[in-house]
């Protein structure tokens, strides 16, 4: 049986778009603009999406760009990913950026521009140790497991 996460949320703009998954298994959100906004090359800028979410206890969600619009125009988002707390109740907001070194992106209202997933997280105690238990991999870092 699927596990289904109830997610109260409230339009802070008549305009916005209720978050879609594009298909069943899709573990992405679509979040929509809620303003038009032209990106000039290198270019970021905060765009609102008009949605605010009640993230239960427990949980958390990160906004990450679409890899349809990454690969096709350039947009990618600059804290990716972007995460969002339980106790947070303001406005989802995406802070885009046009990677495409020569032409502008023009982002509509309603258009796609991120997408969000949650995520369960643990409350966590830190206990300080001498020493870590050893694995294969050790402390081996970037790179490690070749090309």
């Amino acid at each position: 049986m699927d596990d289904i996460l109830l997610m109260n949320f409230t339009k802070t703009a008549s305009e916005a778009v209720i978050p879609s998954r594009g298909r069943k298994g899709d573990a992405g959100y679509d979040l929509s603009s809620i303003e038009d906004v032209i990106l000039q090359p290198f270019e970021r800028k905060l765009i609102g999406t008009g949605i605010s979410i009640e993230l239960p206890e427990g949980y958390g969600a990160l906004i990450l760009p679409r890899s349809g619009n990454a690969i096709n125009k350039g947009l990618s988002l600059v804290n990716t990913p972007g995460l969002i707390d339980s106790n947070y109740r303001g406005e989802l907001k995406a802070i885009a950026i046009n990677l495409d070194p020569k032409e502008p992106i023009k982002i509509s209202k309603g258009d796609r521009i991120a997408q969000l997933i949650t995520i369960k997280v643990a409350d966590v105690h830190f206990n300080e140790v001498g020493s870590l238990e050893g694995t294969n991999r050790g402390d081996a870092g970037f790179g490690s497991s070749g090309q």
